[in-house]
């Protein structure tokens, strides 16, 4: 799973918490609070010393390599002392949590209790580790695999260069996608219409949906039309040919309904009222790199990329102190 999607779901309840949330260190017990969360490392500040400190993402997902990696836990005495708020905060994600017994750090599918003195938020995993996932019986899956893998293989900016046959599976797929999306679309519909209100929202991940009322008129018979007008003093001449404009100018200056001379159908239906483009956007990003990991698990492409990120974190216990990344985000706030 990236590390991405780790980050996010440690940061989400990072947020939440109230800004004077105390963490304490699991051997030290050294008290700290966080000044900021930022893209890319998190400041804090220790309760016995005024100066922040930075602690560097790429050292937490160093971190998480090392605890999933580790048999039975992660010895947290492998860890420099100014290492030890790593520990803390990555508790705080749903995924890990801390032994203060054994002191170890463990990656499980159980609730944990982080090292900090104000309750955590619960927070929805996006990692995966808890998602029952199945293939979906239902025809716009099939297509929208296969409209996935042709677009794969096609540039689809640049149409005019491909070839005719090409073209022709691509668009045989977007109809059947279309097709069956349309189909799967108005199944949901009809659920979702015994769940929403008028003018109330209701708020997805992607975007949101709201329930509100189409009018649809279509006039009546020809000649119940003209009968109901002339008894109205429109004369037949006026009405002959009957259209819906013809019609409303009459109504306009007479005193007759609309139901008298139009059959109303009024349906309920549910019109989408917001997209979120960036979320859409950011869990696309997510979608690919879960794929572009799952591919080819027993290639030598693949062994050769975890030999050589072997090599690039070398020795279980060669985490950088917390020394390490100081100097180097100092050096990086100074340019």
């Amino acid at each position: 799973m990236p590390f991405s999607v780790t980050w996010h779901n440690l940061l989400k309840p990072l947020e939440s918490l109230p800004a004077d949330a105390t963490f304490r260190t699991p051997l030290s017990d050294r008290p700290f609070r966080i000044d900021e969360l930022q893209e890319h490392r998190i400041i804090i500040t220790f309760r016995d010393d005024s100066d922040t400190t930075p602690l560097s993402r790429e050292q937490f997902k160093t971190l998480s390599e090392r605890v999933t990696d580790a048999t039975g836990g992660f010895d947290l005495g492998r860890l420099p002392a100014d290492a030890e708020p790593y520990a803390t905060l990555l508790s705080v994600h749903p995924r890990f949590g801390i032994d203060t017994d054994e002191d170890t750090l463990t990656e499980t599918e159980e609730p944990t209790t982080p090292l900090v003195d104000a309750p955590i938020p619960s927070v929805e995993n996006d990692d995966g580790g808890d998602d029952d996932r199945s293939e979906p019986d239902v025809p716009v899956y099939n297509d929208a695999l296969l409209l996935t893998d042709a677009l794969e293989r096609t540039d689809p900016t640049d149409l005019p260069e491909v070839k005719t046959a090409t073209l022709v599976d691509l668009y045989t797929l977007c109809s059947d996608v279309q097709r069956n999306a349309d189909d799967l679309r108005q199944e949901i519909r009809s659920v979702l219409l015994d769940r929403l209100t008028h003018d109330q929202p209701i708020a997805g991940q992607f975007g949101s949906v709201q329930r509100t009322r189409r009018r649809n008129r279509a006039l009546k018979d020809d000649e119940d039309v003209i009968a109901t007008l002339e008894e109205a003093g429109i004369g037949r001449e006026r009405l002959l040919s009957v259209d819906a404009d013809k019609v409303d100018d009459a109504l306009a200056v007479t005193d007759v309904s609309e139901e008298e001379v139009y059959e109303i159908d009024e349906r309920d239906y549910v019109r989408k009222a917001d997209v979120d483009d960036d979320t859409k956007a950011s869990r696309l990003q997510g979608l690919k790199d879960q794929l572009a990991a799952a591919e080819g698990d027993d290639t030598d492409e693949l062994r050769a990329e975890i030999e050589a990120l072997e090599e690039r974190i070398e020795e279980l216990t060669s985490f950088k102190p917390g020394q390490a990344f100081h100097g180097d985000d100092t050096a990086r706030d100074a340019r």
